[in-house]
This record gives structure tokens, C-alpha cells and sequence, in this order.
């Protein structure tokens, strides 16, 4: 299987003009083709393919408007035609259905601002003990991390907003498979407590944004009244920039060092499927959900399954994991969210919800045996669900016919 392995860079100022050449060139071939493409599809005409598009650049090298474009290396500029063949790709499967998941939108142009890249091919770098050589960029410094475990078959050059360099390359790793353990854990995300599993242990999120987010305001208000395109707004800009990549780079590291964790420790990594795209949508809780990284961290786990041999299991969102009862299986009704323990209507045992929606979640991927022996999923019938909406209450008093006060109507005279 394939895997990305990124290391720092750190070129020099004339490594950095000769990157910063070759990005605008990238980015100058991208915007021409695809405002090409754009032309052709309003004109009626299909869009042209790979190989009628690197003709088109090869007589465009030989203008003298963009004869500048063969002062870099041709590589990166084909790879540029590869992917945005593969972006229209993606987009015409999609519209046609044929591709899972998300809508994917079609190719936009790139901005000079934002993060830039260039990839090069097996045939245009070499991998040194110390540096790395690229074509007529010459050695670059990198910071070796760690081994690669194998030949890389590309390399991307990656600058990011921050203006901050990266080498990312591609190589083909072997999976590890860990041996079994025969463990399983249910896993249930919140806000207040990143992680709860079913064990009983509480995993708190070092929520960068929230800490930062002093600090982002007033660089962003900073950068609000500067002058366009002027040379402190440029400073500006690469200060909320900073902050990002610090806010980023804090949330990625907690996932990283928390998904290898769980799998070494557990064989089935059970897992409920939440609808983040839509939850965002809650102003009130937006922030506070984009801050913790829920789908990075479902997709973290996925990947390393692979990596790992291990079991991955994804289960409804619809599953009333926290309405129903984990000792008897009965379901209590919806809870409100600030509700945080509550007792069953059924068998009066008193709950965490966080932890009694873990063992739910574990329960529900068909891993797992309650106190009571029931495994696998459980069925309540309507009417007993029907019957327990009051149940959200650690203590519940209940009331007979004979209890109620007895009220007298006398006529009016």
C-alpha cells in the first residue's frame, strides 16, 4: 500500500525564488488550461484530453508572451495538466453517480496566496543522505524525521500559507499487522470530552481554536485595516497565517499520537457515523465541533485499520445509543444535552451517558456482552419505547390513580 511521508524543508533565498518560479509557473499553466477548458465547454465543444493539452503547452512554450515557462522544469508543469485531468475526472463521475460520497465540485483556479505546490516524478529528484535534488532547483536541506522505507516513486514540493516549505513523498510501505488481542472498544465523541470509551476513560481535546482564539481575533482585526496590497497587510496576513498553522499543526499532533493508541491496544475499534457536514450548520456549536476534528479523526482511523490489520467498524447514526438503557436495553427517550447522568426507568440503574453510549456503541457494532448476558444489537418494541419518555430524570416519582387529590365542583347559586 501507498503512504505520504512529509519533512520539513528549509531552502535558501535563492532556493526560494527559484520555488517561488516554479509555483507561479505551476499555477500560470493550471489557470490557462482550465479558463481553456472553460472557453471550449461555453463554445459546446467536449472538453479536450491530457494528450491535445500538452501539445497546446508545447506551442505555448514557444510564444514569446510565455517563453518564460521553459526556465523551469517540464515535469511539474505536465503533472499540473495529470491533475487537473483528474480533477475533472472526479467531477464528471460524480455528477454521473458513479463516484461515492461527497459532491465533488468541479477545478477552481489557484490564488497566489494561498498554499502552492509542485510534483515531481521519479525522473526529475534524487534522495541524498542529507539533501534532496530537484531539477534546476539544485539541493535543498531537509530535516530527516524519520527513514523512508522505501524508493519514493514522486515528490511534491508543498508551500503553505504560513510560507513554510514541506517535501512530501510517496512511497509503498508493507501493513503491519499487530497481533490479535481480542479486544474492542466503543467510542463515543462529544464536545465537552473529545472521546469517551466504553471502559470508562474520558479523553479531553487540547482545543486549539478555543485557546487562540484572542489572539486570531486581534490579528485578524489587524489585518482588516491594512491597506490592499500593501506591504504590512502582507505582514499581517502571514500572522493569521501563523496562528492557523499553529491551531492546525496542535490538532493534528493530538490525533496522531491518539488513533495509533486505540489500535494497538484494541483488535475492533467500533465507531458511531456522525453527520458533521450538518452539524456544523448549528451556529451555536459550529465552532466548537470544527475545533475538535471529528471527521480527521474517523478518517485517521480508517487508514491505520488498513495499516494495522485491524477492524474498523462504522455504526448508524440513528442508533438511540444514548437513550437506551446498557444493563437492560429498554430505551428511555431523548435526553436533553445538558443531562449528563440519568437513571433507567426499567431497571433503576444509574448511567453516565457519556459511558453508557460508548458500551451502546460497542454493543451495537457486535462485539460486545452487557452486564446481563444480551449481545449483538437489541429490539424494543414501540410501545415500551413509548411508555419510557420520562425516564431522563435521576429520580422519578410515580403517581397512582388513588395518590391525586380529590376536588369537589359545587354548582354556582
Amino acid at each position: 500500500m501507498k503512504a505520504r511521508y512529509q519533512y520539513r524543508l528549509y531552502p535558501t533565498n535563492q532556493q526560494k525564488r527559484l520555488l517561488s518560479q516554479l509555483f507561479g509557473c505551476v499555477r500560470v499553466v493550471w489557470n490557462d488550461t482550465l479558463a481553456y477548458c472553460q472557453e471550449l465547454y461555453q463554445q459546446g465543444e467536449k472538453k479536450p484530453k491530457y494528450t491535445e493539452l500538452s501539445k497546446r503547452l508545447t506551442q505555448i512554450k514557444k510564444t514569446k508572451e510565455k517563453q518564460w515557462l521553459t526556465e523551469v522544469s517540464s515535469i511539474p508543469l505536465q503533472q499540473s495538466l495529470r491533475d487537473l485531468e483528474t480533477a475533472y475526472s472526479n467531477f464528471f463521475a460524480s455528477c454521473k453517480g458513479e463516484r461515492k460520497g461527497k459532491k465533488v465540485k468541479p477545478p477552481k483556479f489557484k490564488k497566489r496566496k494561498s498554499k502552492q505546490s509542485a510534483r515531481f516524478t521519479d525522473n526529475g529528484f534524487t534522495v541524498n543522505q542529507h539533501h534532496v535534488t530537484l531539477a534546476k532547483i539544485g539541493d535543498l536541506k531537509v530535516v530527516w524525521s524519520r527513514p523512508l522505507p522505501s524508493k519514493p516513486s514522486s515528490v511534491t514540493v508543498i508551500k503553505d500559507a504560513a510560507d513554510r516549505y514541506f517535501l512530501s513523498f510517496v512511497v509503498e510501505i508493507q501493513p503491519e499487522t499487530l497481533p490479535d488481542n481480542e479486544q474492542a472498544v466503543g467510542i463515543d465523541l462529544g464536545i465537552a470530552t473529545f472521546a469517551t470509551l466504553d471502559t470508562g476513560e474520558k479523553i479531553n481535546a487540547p482545543k486549539p481554536l478555543k485557546k487562540r482564539l484572542k489572539r486570531l481575533k486581534k490579528a485578524q482585526k489587524n489585518l482588516s485595516r491594512k491597506q490592499k496590497e500593501s506591504k504590512r497587510r502582507e505582514k499581517a496576513r502571514k500572522r493569521v497565517a501563523k496562528i492557523h498553522a499553529k491551531i492546525k499543526d496542535t490538532r493534528t499532533d493530538f490525533l496522531q499520537k491518539l488513533s495509533p493508541r486505540i489500535f494497538r491496544e484494541n483488535q475492533t475499534i467500533v465507531l458511531e457515523d456522525l453527520k458533521t457536514s450538518g452539524m456544523v450548520k448549528n451556529r451555536k456549536l459550529s465552532r466548537a465541533i470544527s475545533d475538535l476534528g471529528w471527521r480527521s479523526f474517523r478518517d485517521m482511523l480508517s487508514a491505520k485499520s488498513d495499516k494495522y490489520g485491524r477492524d474498523f467498524r462504522i455504526i448508524s447514526s440513528w442508533e438511540p445509543t444514548s437513550q437506551r438503557c446498557s444493563c437492560c436495553g429498554n430505551i428511555g427517550g431523548k435526553k436533553a444535552l445538558n443531562i449528563r447522568e440519568w437513571e433507567c426507568f426499567f431497571c433503576g440503574t444509574f448511567h453516565d451517558r457519556d459511558i453508557n453510549a460508548a458500551v451502546n456503541i460497542k454493543v451495537a457494532g457486535g462485539r460486545s456482552e452487557t452486564l446481563n448476558g444480551r449481545v449483538g444489537k437489541r429490539k424494543t418494541t414501540a410501545k415500551v419505547a413509548a411508555s419510557c419518555e420520562a425516564s431522563t430524570q435521576r429520580s422519578v416519582v410515580q403517581l397512582s390513580l388513588f395518590d391525586l387529590p380529590v376536588i369537589t365542583v359545587r354548582p354556582r347559586r
